[in-house]
């Protein structure tokens, strides 16, 4: 704000018969910061309803890749890494950071990550291993929904001597005893493994979990039926009926 001013008004609502008294609805921290920075007045939206749920709930976050492409925009507009530094209030170090964040990345294993949370430390740990081996990395952690550092060096951890970078054979040959990395990348390669062959048998048990649902309703609609099982069978009955009603399985009959 003190380098560009406000950019996403506050929201305010007018209080009910109390002429130029507003309740803020959204943005109480832009409010402190520009009455610390001495601002005379602040422009704002005014609400037409007493309603803040939908603005604490369209908050959306930049993921790590977006920041780096912002940041890289906004330098080829003509913006100096220095601005850039005191309008986030960062070291100009940090801005360098996030501005070579992808350097080394192949343009695949970023179209896999542009819109998910992963972290920045990461997308440093895919630069340690060749181009195919990113790819894969970025594909276990969109199907695991796992994007954090610890995960990444996991999957480094694993990754065969050929899929590192040279600068990375030396380095981890030294923390780790032959053998160890041997039995490690045996162990995530069969959990690599193991999680494509439940991701791929997935789809196909939810279409028969859904075909056996819209079965089970179709029985249960007939009184005949219902009217037999609650003599001969009650139990099968009811749990028919709870599988019925188990919103997660719900089909569509």
């Amino acid at each position: 704000m003190q380098e560009v001013g406000i950019i996403e008004p506050p929201v305010v609502y007018p209080q009910k018969g109390q002429s130029g008294v507003y309740m803020m609805l959204d943005g109480h921290l832009r409010l402190d910061v520009a009455k610390e920075l001495n601002f005379k007045s602040l422009f704002c939206l005014v609400a037409t309803e007493d309603e803040a749920f939908t603005y604490n709930h369209k908050v959306n976050q930049l993921t790590s890749i977006q920041e780096h492409f912002m940041i890289l925009k906004a330098i080829k507009n003509g913006v100096s890494e220095e601005r850039i530094a005191k309008t986030l209030n960062i070291e100009i170090a940090t801005v360098k950071q996030k501005r070579d964040l992808l350097d080394d990345i192949c343009p695949e294993a970023v179209e896999l990550l542009k819109n998910r949370r992963v972290s920045a430390g990461a997308i440093r740990e895919m630069k340690r291993v060749k181009a195919i081996r990113q790819i894969e990395m970025a594909e276990l952690m969109v199907s695991s929904n796992n994007y954090t550092t610890v995960y990444a060096k996991c999957l480094l951890a694993a990754s065969p001597p050929n899929q590192l970078v040279e600068s990375e054979k030396q380095s981890m040959s030294k923390g780790l005893e032959e053998r160890d990395i041997a039995r490690l990348q045996s162990e995530m390669e069969n959990l690599e493994r193991d999680f494509k062959l439940v991701q791929e048998e997935y789809g196909q048990n939810m279409l028969n979990l859904v075909v056996v649902v819209g079965y089970l309703r179709s029985l249960l609609d007939n009184a005949a039926v219902v009217r037999f099982l609650s003599q001969a069978e009650p139990a099968m009955l009811t749990e028919f009926q709870r599988i019925i009603d188990t919103s997660d399985l719900r089909a569509t009959g």
